[in-house]
């Protein structure tokens, strides 16, 4: 369960999905100790709504990280999701 931002240098409690951004990874783990016998699953991690703004979860061959956005958001672009989320 996700229960802190993802980011490490915030780790913010999650109290409410309605600011942040959910990401979901499809993760394939090796079974203890058997390479041979892997397994899949549903990886989710938050950000919170301050992380969100200037960063992305990305899922490479390391793992999952968080990395910095390619652009920032615009700050209209935030006033326009509110104002859908709330009318």
């Amino acid at each position: 369960m996700v229960s802190n931002c993802a980011n490490p240098k915030c780790a913010k409690p999650l109290h409410y999905l309605r600011e942040g951004k959910i990401f979901v990874f499809d993760v394939i783990v090796d079974s203890a100790g058997d390479a041979s016998r892997r397994s899949r699953r549903m990886e989710h991690y938050w950000l919170c709504g301050v992380c969100s703004q200037t960063m992305v979860m990305e899922q490479s061959p390391e793992g999952v990280r968080v990395i910095p956005r390619s652009t920032p958001r615009l700050r209209g672009e935030i006033s326009l999701r509110k104002s859908a989320l709330f009318s």
